[in-house]
């Protein structure tokens, strides 16, 4: 993975496209010298792109120089044959129209790559977003695999594409890299990266299950490594190997970060799982390190950034909702996994560190937030209404959930009032339907976000897999003073 240093004047008169090639024998048996030269095994993917740098990544079967840059599509110093080609635009300098994708949850629950495989990946690609941004679950490293699945009322779900590595659950910094590797055997996958940069965050699956410092694996017989702290460092590891994060000198295994998109975009990218206490009831009256999700120094960074920051619009990309219910034990709903505890009143527990977050925004002027997430594997539209709450020191804002991307589709999750959320959309599966339902049922889902160069209005649409829009919002800015 290389990151790289761009010049925004020879960009500009290069017609606003960036290429990346990495030329290999692999598509030509019947060359010679095929067998000499690097083949190129996972695709090129792009991500963390602003207006000056980027990261780029490929592999190869072995050590080499392996990619050129150019900004002209014609690549016409390029001596090297078939090459593997990735493209990305980097953000503007000036106000221009914006667009850019959301969703989460890939490869869970046991359904991979079928015949059709990850199709919602080229739905996003048809729609040529700007970047990519993955929410978590990016994989699911606790998820182990069959061929052949039964499906509720007869016939089978087919694996078609394995690997060994996706047999278990990951333990081994091999077997998550495996888990990576999965996911990118996958033409749809491929093709999507290909076309934009994907701008990543994580949550539990990289790791196991709602993995926190009380989380316990010694009744687990999947498991023969059952330290925690173990499996994170490895899946970190494999994360930032494995993706196009960028690399913080000062925190090598840092998730949470900024990425500026021009005048109109700031997109904030929180951590709500490396830095939690441990799950539990989320009943505490007072903040303590205990009862903490972001973590003090993280609250601080991302409350710094959005008051520094001069965009019109801050994306608060979330990995897990706030006003959703998510059961730590979902057989028995106990203990808190995300932010709401469930009980519908004043802030306690995790809700402590964002009601402060809340109250906060509002105190300092911060305008135009908006709230990104996936994780309960369905779509759903939030308006948080500060008169409906029990915690009303806030202005009023929306969050949109949007997954899975290819995983099973679950829901819908109970609504905490505590910060007074109205459900606007919901697309979940029915209580005919059942729970975990497989991508071809067709409910998976990503969002579209359009933000308008001319009047800096922003515009979310709600999709599933077969493109069909399902809710649709436009959102004014609220103009400064």
């Amino acid at each position: 993975m290389n990151k790289l240093s761009l010049t925004r004047r020879p960009f500009v008169t290069s017609a606003s496209a960036f290429g990346l090639v990495g030329a290999s024998g692999l598509a030509l048996p019947y060359y010679s010298r095929a067998n000499q030269r690097p083949a190129f095994t996972h695709g090129v993917q792009s991500g963390d792109i602003d207006a000056t740098s980027g990261m780029v990544w490929t592999r190869t079967d072995r050590p080499a120089r392996v990619y050129e840059v150019s900004t002209t599509e014609s690549f016409v110093d390029a001596v090297r044959l078939e090459p593997i080609v990735g493209r990305f635009r980097t953000a503007p300098a000036s106000k221009r129209d914006v667009r850019f994708a959301w969703s989460g949850d890939t490869a869970g629950q046991g359904w991979g790559i079928d015949e059709t495989g990850m199709k919602t990946y080229s739905t996003i690609a048809k729609h040529t977003p700007d970047f990519f941004l993955h929410s978590g679950d990016t994989i699911y490293a606790d998820g182990a695999m069959k061929d052949e699945v039964d499906l509720p009322g007869g016939g089978k779900w087919k694996n078609v594409v394995m690997i060994d590595g996706k047999r278990k659950v990951a333990e081994t910094l091999d077997e998550y890299r495996d888990q990576w590797k999965y996911n990118m055997m996958d033409k749809h996958v491929l093709a999507l990266s290909a076309i934009c940069p994907t701008f990543y965050q994580w949550d539990d699956h990289e790791v196991v299950n709602n993995w926190s410092d009380s989380k316990d694996l010694t009744t687990d017989n999947r498991y023969t490594e059952k330290s925690i702290p173990v499996l994170a460092a490895r899946a970190a590891r494999a994360f930032h190997e494995m993706t196009t994060i960028r690399y913080e000198p000062s925190e090598p295994g840092r998730v949470y970060r900024k990425i500026a998109h021009g005048p109109l975009l700031d997109v904030f990218f929180l951590d709500m799982r490396s830095y939690r206490g441990p799950n539990g009831p989320d009943m505490e009256d007072t903040l303590t390190p205990k009862s903490r999700m972001l973590g003090e120094q993280q609250t601080q960074w991302l409350k710094r950034e959005l008051a520094n920051s001069k965009a019109t619009w801050k994306i608060i990309a979330a990995d897990m909702p706030l006003g959703l219910v998510v059961w730590n034990d979902a057989a028995k709903k106990a203990g808190a996994e995300a932010v709401s505890n469930g009980d519908n009143g004043t802030p306690k527990g995790r809700e402590l560190e964002f009601a402060d977050l809340l109250r906060y925004i509002k105190n300092a002027g911060i305008t135009n937030t908006v709230w990104l997430t996936a994780d309960v594997h369905y779509t759903a539209a939030h308006y948080y209404n500060p008169d409906k709450a029990q915690f009303q020191d806030f202005n009023p804002f929306w969050e949109f959930v949007s997954g899975p991307i290819h995983a099973g589709t679950f829901g819908p999750n109970d609504l905490d009032m505590t910060f007074g959320p109205e459900l606007k959309f919901i697309k979940a599966p029915s209580a005919e339907q059942g729970q975990n339902l497989p991508p071809s049922a067709g409910l998976q889902f990503f969002g579209l976000v359009d933000i308008s160069g001319a009047t800096e209005q922003l515009t979310v649409r709600l999709m599933d897999r077969d493109d069909n829009e399902l809710y649709k919002v436009t959102l004014d800015p609220v103009r400064s003073a």
